[in-house]
């Protein structure tokens, strides 16, 4: 497993934030499209379905402790827990062809970088615009993701390739 920006990476799957966890919500992104489980069932829209996604509400990192926050909330979220609570919740607002939708995504760390976020919500709108596809983070977890996550320049770098830019 592994984060790059608001995505985490397994060799199997991508989700935006968490993977599913003790409180029973995710948000997976497959080649057709992207799914949300909640408590209550799945909701699922394909790529063609969607307008827009974006996500709100992302928890920002701070100045002090980044190291230890996210060492921390990789093994919580890895275990269902959020250092003893539910994990900070994330909106993800979804314009389809029937009106907006509105998601719940974990977050999977305390906070965000600016850049990895920035670079996260273009990515996105790239899956949705069709001009680039989740599979290709699944290629790069199955390949990388056990080696853990990799460095903030190293997860820039890779935002900014598979969205194209």
């Amino acid at each position: 497993m592994a984060m790059v920006g608001l995505f985490w990476v397994t060799p199997d799957t991508v989700y935006v934030g968490s993977p599913p966890s003790a409180y029973g919500g995710c948000v997976r992104l497959t080649g057709d499209g992207l799914e949300a489980v909640d408590p209550d069932g799945s909701r699922t829209w394909t790529w063609e379905e969607l307008r827009s996604a974006v996500v709100e509400g992302v928890p920002t990192e701070r100045p002090s402790g980044r190291a230890s926050r996210l060492l921390g909330a990789v093994v919580s979220a890895a275990l269902g827990v959020f250092l003893g609570e539910e994990p900070p919740e994330m909106t993800l607002w979804l314009e389809t062809e029937n009106g907006p939708e509105r998601v719940t995504a974990y977050a999977a760390v305390a906070g965000y970088g600016a850049e990895e976020t920035a670079l996260s919500q273009d990515l996105l709108a790239r899956f949705v615009a069709g001009a680039a596809d989740p599979r290709t983070l699944s290629a790069w977890g199955r390949e990388h993701a056990p080696e853990g996550t990799p460095g903030p320049p190293v997860r820039e770098s890779l935002l900014r390739t598979w969205a194209g830019a």
